[in-house]
């Protein structure tokens, strides 16, 4: 469904002048520099895959989903995106996918959500019993009925960011990209997005394309991430992968009812911290560890985790800026 081959994008950023004298040269005669946002950019993504696609602020995610969306015209490079190439901008393109940013919108301020739901049936050309059935599924499945009638300017930004996924997928598209979708919500609202957009893709077999910061939303949907730093692909696979590449070792961490000794301590490699004392051990060392750490310690609490994919994505970031 997207096929990305060698994307370059780069653009000419203007140069600024030092101190007055260079400002008012540079009304006259601009310096420019070539920024390079996305730099030999490879991957392909199936249909109905839900992917994620991570990565530092600056590292060319916008870009990319601008240019898989057709807003952009690459510097170099292939992408196809259902049977199309982008920033050809073919009507029956267009009809197959949709962007939602989460800091941008299209509903109209002054006027209720319907009124933007009228005026996208008419732009994608829909007649309007197939729209009117999509519709009101879509307001069923987001639960909009109490919102319909309301000015856009009067919802809170969970309102609206669900009014705007409704708004977009009017048309029924192929694919979903979409930028960061749960920025600034709430908690509740963060999981009445996410579980809308995992029905959806079940229901539709849509492929959706997610870009976010907050790696709750990328582990409930995503089983596939890439991570792009400085415009260019680190990693492809599952987030879990990621995780085990970058820390093999089960974090083991256990509570005790009395101090734990010096000896112990040293035994189990148990670094205490606030919250009772870690240690990092080999899956295949695992119930050897456990096993002798309950006879020698008097555990009341013990849980073994992996480490936190926001973690793993801090070290794998990390390494691309050394």
């Amino acid at each position: 469904m997207i096929a990305v081959d060698g994307l370059t994008k780069s653009f000419a950023v203007a140069r600024p002048g030092d101190g007055f004298g260079g400002t008012l040269r540079a009304i006259f005669r601009r310096e420019t520099e070539t920024v390079t946002a996305v730099d030999g950019l490879s991957f392909s993504v199936g249909g109905g895959e839900r992917v994620g696609f991570l990565g530092p602020n600056g590292a060319g995610k916008t870009t990319t989903l601008k240019v898989l969306s057709g807003l952009l015209v690459p510097t170099a490079g292939r992408v196809q995106v259902a049977g199309h190439t982008p920033w050809e901008r073919h009507p029956d393109f267009l009809s197959r996918i949709t962007l939602v940013m989460g800091q941008k919108q299209q509903l109209r301020w002054d006027l209720p959500p319907t009124a933007t739901f009228e005026l996208n049936r008419a732009l994608y050309g829909l007649g309007r019993a197939a729209w009117a059935q999509t519709r009101d599924e879509l307001i069923a499945l987001l639960e909009l009925e109490p919102l319909l009638g309301r000015p856009v300017r009067t919802l809170s930004l969970g309102e609206r960011m669900k009014c705007e996924l409704c708004a977009a997928l009017l048309h029924r598209p192929d694919v979903l990209f979409l930028d960061e979708p749960t920025i600034g919500l709430d908690v509740r609202m963060q999981r009445a997005v996410r579980g809308f957009v995992a029905r959806w893709n079940e229901s539709t077999g849509a492929t959706v394309l997610l870009t976010s910061h907050d790696m709750a939303d990328v582990q409930a949907l995503c089983p596939r991430i890439l991570v792009i730093v400085g415009g260019r692909l680190r990693f492809d696979g599952p987030p879990r992968a990621l995780v085990q590449q970058l820390a093999p070792h089960k974090r083991v961490r256990v509570r005790s009812a009395a101090p734990l000794s010096d000896a112990v301590k040293a035994r189990f490699s148990l670094v205490e911290d606030a919250d009772g004392a870690v240690a990092a051990v080999a899956p295949d060392a695992l119930p050897a560890f456990l096993a002798a750490l309950l006879q020698a310690a008097p555990v009341t609490d013990l849980s073994v985790e992996e480490m936190p994919l926001e973690e793993a994505m801090r070290r794998l970031l990390s390494e691309g800026a050394a």
